[in-house]
């Protein structure tokens, strides 16, 4: 695998404690830890990264302003200084200031993380990459759960998520693992 130019920002997707309350079947038990260790990585070669928050309309959500499930997970938590922007819907680039931040810094290139696989991480992933971003997306630092498709017939959270890296991979991102992508840069 060949990765050109810097890797550019990276893009933490709703890592907030009312997304650990999902009673549901999920995929990739270590995503967090995938997670915590690009983050680290990132922090380490300051490179640049971006918290992003789902805060939701709906006064009952967990993900309600001043709800403890709006809180950041602790061990994926952002420090001073740190981007954090928050969104409302499914793609962080709708009324977030994301594009914004990115183009005035002259980062052209996302590595996006976190969940759900299908809704934010495939929304902001189509998005990044219909605004010319090159986007990666790693697929074992994404997760989601188990639910029915729309004839209702249930599917596993596996089944979920890689129909969403097939929906992004090629056209919109490219798909990798995370320790492919740490080998790829580990000379940057």
């Amino acid at each position: 695998m060949t990765l050109q130019n810097a890797p550019g920002a990276l893009l933490i997707i709703d890592q907030q404690q009312g997304i650990q309350r999902l009673d549901r079947p999920r995929n990739n038990p270590d995503a967090e830890r995938r997670i915590g260790v690009l983050l680290d990585h990132w922090r380490q070669a300051r490179w640049p990264l971006v918290h992003i928050r789902h805060i939701s309309r709906e006064p009952d959500s967990v993900f309600a302003p001043g709800q403890p499930g709006a809180l950041f997970q602790p061990e994926l938590a952002p420090r001073e200084g740190e981007q954090v922007l928050e969104k409302n819907v499914p793609d962080a680039f709708i009324n977030s200031g994301l594009e914004r931040w990115l183009r005035v810094r002259d980062i052209a290139s996302v590595v996006i993380v976190g969940v759900a696989s299908e809704n934010s991480v495939e929304a902001t992933a189509r998005s990044a990459g219909n605004l010319g971003f090159v986007t990666r997306v790693v697929a074992d630092a994404c997760y989601t759960f188990a639910k029915a498709d729309f004839a209702g017939r249930p599917r596993s959270a596996e089944e979920v998520h890689d129909m969403a890296m097939a929906n992004l991979q090629g056209e919109y991102a490219q798909v990798l693992l995370a320790d492919e992508l740490l080998a790829a840069w580990s000379t940057l």
